[in-house]
C-alpha cells in the first residue's frame, strides 16, 4: 500500500516478476483487498499464485518510525514483515515509509548474530562493473566496528548478487592517504587491513571513485551514503535533461538524435534508476528490500527480483557463516582500533 501509487504499481510489478521467476514463486499481498482485487483482475495468471490479506491500516509516508511502531500493529507493512518472521514468506518488499520499514523490520526480524546494525545496500552503475554501496541511509553515524561489519556484509552481497568471487572493498573518505579522514574511518581501515574476510581491502576511495568503478564495494556511513545516492540520482536527471535539450536545439540536432536513437537507448538503459531499484536491508535475520516510492511497475519488479535472488542464494546463511569465521580471528576488533583513535 506504500509508495506513491500503491497497488496500481505493486500488482503489475508482481506480474512482471512472476513472468521471470516462474511457478515456484508465490505472492502474499497485504492491504486493502478491494483496491488490490481491482488491479489483480487484469492479471489472472498472477491471481493463481497470490493470496490477499486484508487490512485497512496503512502507515503514511510521513509518519515517524516511533509512531509507526506504537500504532502500526495491524498495518500492511507490519503484517508483511511478520509473515517473514513466522516463515509464511521468505522475503518482504515495500515501497513505503523507509524509517518505519527499517524500525519495524529490525524490531521483528532482529539482527543476525554478530551484527550490531543493519545497513541499506544497493548497486550503482559505473564506468566498469556495477558497484555495491552501503550504508545508504539506515545509520547516520557509525563507529569503526560498524563499518567493518558493513564491509563484511557488502562483500558477501557482492559475491551473492554480482557473482564476484573475491570483491574489492573500499572505505569512502576525503582522501586516499592513510592520515586523512575521521578517526573512526581510519580505525576501520586498520582493522580491515589485518583481518581476513570474504573480500580484498583496497583502502580509501574518494567520491569520484564511485562512478569510476574503482572497487566492487564502497563502504560509508548512512549520512554520507544517502547524500551520495541523491547526488548521483540528481546528476543522472541533469545529464538526461542536458542531452534532451541538446537534441531539441535545432532541426539538425533533431536529425542527429534520430540517427543516434539506438545508441541513446543503450546509454539510457545503463543508467536507468529503475533497473537498479531495490535497497536491501543487510544484517537482518530475514530478507527485507526497500523500493523507491516513486518507481513504476518495472522498477518495483526489479526490487522483487533482488529479494528473490537473495533468498535463492541463501544470503543470510552465508553472512552468518562469514561473521562466525571473522569473530574467531584474534585480530578482529582487537587493540588496532584503539591504537588508531588514541595512539600512544
Amino acid at each position: 500500500m506504500g509508495g506513491d501509487f500503491g497497488p496500481d504499481i505493486v500488482v503489475p510489478a508482481a506480474a512482471l516478476a512472476f513472468e521471470q521467476l516462474g511457478d515456484h514463486v508465490r505472492f502474499l499481498f497485504y492491504g486493502d483487498r478491494a483496491r488490490i482485487d481491482a488491479v489483480m483482475n487484469g492479471f489472472p495468471a498472477l491471481r493463481r499464485v497470490s493470496d490477499i490479506h486484508h487490512t485497512d491500516k496503512v502507515i503514511p509516508n510521513d509518519e515517524k518510525p516511533s509512531v509507526a511502531l506504537r500504532t502500526g500493529k495491524d498495518s500492511s507493512m507490519r503484517l508483511a514483515i511478520e509473515a517473514v518472521k513466522s516463515g509464511a514468506a521468505d522475503s518482504v518488499v515495500s515501497a513505503g515509509n523507509t524509517g518505519a520499514l527499517m524500525a519495524t523490520a529490525k524490531l521483528l526480524l532482529r539482527c543476525l548474530p554478530g551484527i550490531n546494525r543493519p545497513a541499506i545496500a544497493s548497486v550503482f552503475p559505473t564506468m566498469k562493473q556495477e558497484t555495491v554501496m552501503l550504508d545508504l541511509g539506515a545509520n547516520l553515524t557509525c563507529d569503526a566496528e560498524i563499518l567493518v561489519q558493513f564491509a563484511l556484509m557488502g562483500a558477501v552481497y557482492a559475491r551473492v548478487v554480482k557473482g564476484i568471487s573475491h570483491p574489492s572493498v573500499g572505505l569512502l573518505n576525503v582522501g586516499t592517504e592513510e592520515m586523512k579522514g575521521p578517526e573512526y574511518v581510519r580505525a576501520a581501515a586498520a582493522i580491515l587491513g589485518e583481518v581476513e574476510f570474504p573480500g580484498t581491502f583496497y583502502g580509501f576511495v574518494e567520491g569520484d571513485d564511485i562512478p569510476h568503478g574503482t572497487v566492487d564495494v564502497v563502504v560509508t556511513d548512512g549520512f554520507t551514503g544517502n547524500v551520495a545516492l541523491k547526488v548521483a540520482e540528481g546528476v543522472g536527471d541533469l545529464t538526461g535533461a542536458f542531452i534532451k535539450d541538446a537534441f531539441q536545439s535545432s532541426l539538425l540536432a533533431r536529425l542527429g538524435g534520430l540517427l543516434a536513437i539506438q545508441a541513446l537507448k543503450k546509454a539510457k538503459s545503463r543508467i536507468d534508476p529503475r533497473y537498479y531499484n531495490g535497497g536491501m536491508f543487510l544484517g537482518l535475520n530475514g530478507i527485507c528490500v526497500k523500493s523507491h516510492g516513486g518507481m513504476d511497475a518495472y522498477g518495483f519488479s526489479r526490487a522483487i527480483m533482488v529479494a528473490a535472488n537473495l533468498v535463492s542464494q541463501g544470503y543470510n546463511r552465508r553472512v552468518a557463516h562469514e561473521i562466525e569465521q571473522l569473530m574467531e580471528q584474534e585480530t578482529f576488533f582487537s587493540g588496532i582500533a584503539q591504537q588508531v583513535v588514541n595512539p600512544a
